[in-house]
């Protein structure tokens, strides 16, 4: 039985599939828009598999702030804690 994937694991692996590169190029301190390539379309559709992959509401307000991976995964990790 393998490990369990960590949130970063997660979003890497779907910035990877959305933006068809290899998950091992993608660093933290990314810029989703100019290192990755991610337009305003490919957001949205992010913001959609974070919704669903760990099953919270990402307002629009919030996922605009998103620049780099690295504030990608610690939103996420921030809103899986328990209150």
């Amino acid at each position: 039985m393998g490990a369990e994937l960590t949130v970063a694991d997660r979003i890497l692996a779907a910035l990877a599939k959305s933006q068809k590169i290899d998950v091992r190029t993608i660093q933290p301190q990314h810029s989703l828009q100019h290192d990755l390539g991610l337009n305003s379309a490919d957001s949205i559709d992010l913001v959609f598999a974070l919704e669903d992959m760990f099953e919270i509401e990402v307002p629009d307000q919030d996922f605009r702030k998103f620049t780099t991976v690295s504030e990608v995964i610690r939103y996420v990790e921030g809103r899986l804690q328990p209150t």
